[in-house]
């Protein structure tokens, strides 16, 4: 932020004052809609580090979030465990499956397509998976009873949820902030623009892709935490659907891939869009989808750096230096 132009400003500004109004305005419908834009955030937060600063095109992060909603609910529901217990353990089995897929994915080299198409056939196994065995419900889900209380990490009122969900995509945010500024952050950086000469620089391409996977999946694990502690319901489809993993890489790519703010302000907007779009034609069902796709198609082919790529390069304009205004008289 210290050197944001003026359209950056006016666009954070303008996310801040519809995330504070909220509190102001508290509405039950719009509350509802931000929680889950918010959740969705977390998500797409942690594609950004793996996909927008490391370049690396996930289509199955679906697999990280189905993993840390299904294993709190499992630990909830079948084992008896606490969900402040339960949450830190389901982030930490997220993080271990997107440790191993990125293991396996990189150690033979996959990259571009061809790690697209690992991670989304990932997901596409634990779904199938999750809807056989009847530890997860087979294809009826698990449905995690309701007990309004901090000691079980629910709450009754919805501004207490929202505030829960807000500070989740801070924690993300400050995340991706430290990670632009370390050596680290670096590394990832250097491996999107150029793996090749990474590598010729000394740096270890496959553990920092590792890691940068490993953080990932946390983050993706504890939208799938916060998922199911705010709707206390999960599936196999919910969790695990290509429809997760699709709104998990269009919020970046909307709000700016590899940018602190692209996740949150791509996020919103695509939810604020698909709303719309909704009310304008309702009387039509299934044109609402052509109309959003329609102007998702028109965002990404004329705003390749996305919204935030465009608030940068709406700067207050320059003064004439002193010496040219004398001249001019």
């Amino acid at each position: 932020m210290k050197h944001a132009t003026l359209g950056e400003w006016v666009l954070y500004g303008a996310v801040c004052a519809y995330l504070l109004a909220l509190y102001a305005l508290p509405s039950d419908v719009w509350l509802g809609f931000t929680i889950n834009a918010l959740i969705v955030t977390v998500l797409s937060i942690a594609w950004n580090i793996t996909g927008g600063y490391g370049g690396q095109m996930s289509f199955g992060h679906a697999a990280l979030f189905g993993t840390g909603a299904f294993v709190t609910a499992i630990l909830q529901v079948r084992l008896g465990v606490n969900p402040w217990l339960a949450a830190p353990l389901a982030i930490a089995a997220a993080a271990l499956v997107a440790g191993v897929i990125g293991a396996l994915s990189f150690r033979y080299g996959l990259k571009g397509s061809y790690f697209a198409l690992v991670t989304l056939a990932f997901a596409e196994v634990l779904r199938i998976l999750a809807s056989s065995f009847s530890i997860t419900g087979g294809g009826q889900g698990i449905l995690v009873p309701y007990k309004a209380g901090v000691e079980n990490l629910q709450f009754a009122s919805r501004v207490s949820t929202y505030t829960l969900a807000l500070a989740l995509v801070a924690l993300g945010m400050l995340v991706t902030a430290w990670m632009q500024r370390s050596r680290f952050g670096a590394y990832l950086i250097a491996i999107r623009e150029n793996e090749e000469a990474a590598k010729a620089l000394g740096i270890d391409t496959f553990r920092t892709k590792v890691l940068a996977m490993v953080l990932s999946g946390a983050i993706a694990g504890t939208a799938g935490v916060a998922y199911l502690q705010t709707f206390l319901f999960v599936d196999s489809q919910i969790a695990y659907g290509a429809s997760m993993s699709v709104e998990a890489l269009l919020g970046p790519m909307i709000g700016g891939s590899g940018t602190l703010w692209g996740p949150l302000v791509g996020t919103l907007a695509l939810h604020l869009l698909g709303e719309s779009a909704k009310e304008l034609v309702s009387g039509a069902p299934g044109l609402n989808l052509v109309l959003y796709g329609v102007v998702l198609l028109v965002i990404l082919r004329y705003l390749p750096d996305g919204l935030v790529g465009l608030a940068r390069r709406v700067r207050l304009p320059r003064r004439a230096p002193a010496a040219s205004m004398k001249e001019a008289r």
